[in-house]
């Protein structure tokens, strides 16, 4: 019999690569006051979904979130500990936009992260600094699990 071992990580960042373009994390139903909406508004405000939808595939997080609020917190609760400076993979955590949102993603390297683009409504590669304007990160978060 093969001895088979799951490369953790190697799988982690690949799953997160192969998001680019992804239309999975468009849509959430939820009911508001009791009318049936799709809450990531078309993918418009979806990062917390694509980033927990990941996260807890790999048992990273404890629930699905369609807020940046819920899943810092949850991170949290779940062991993600706050570090100075990049890694790949790694959570990042952007200050609010000119819209009033926050924003979260994944650090891939070479200054690049991946995270919901509003203007393609799909996860998208981009400057780890979030575009034109550079936000300001507000938070860049690790999980021991993660470490190779």
């Amino acid at each position: 019999m093969k001895k088979v071992v799951f490369l953790f990580f190697d799988t982690y960042i690949e799953i997160i690569k192969r998001a680019i373009g992804s239309r999975l994390f468009q849509i959430t139903w939820a009911l508001v006051d009791g009318k049936k909406q799709n809450v990531l508004k078309g993918g418009r405000i979806s990062c917390a979904t694509f980033v927990s939808s990941i996260l807890i595939l790999f048992g990273l997080i404890k629930e699905r979130h369609a807020t940046v609020a819920g899943t810092i917190k949850d991170m949290g609760t779940s062991g993600w500990k706050i570090i100075t400076k990049p890694k790949i993979g790694c959570v990042l955590h952007w200050e609010k936009n000119g819209n009033g949102h926050e924003h979260v993603g994944f650090y891939i390297g070479n200054n690049k992260a991946i995270s919901t683009s509003t203007e393609k409504l799909v996860p998208a590669k981009h400057h780890w600094k979030y575009g034109r304007d550079r936000r300001k990160i507000i938070g860049i978060y690790w999980h021991e699990k993660l470490d190779q």
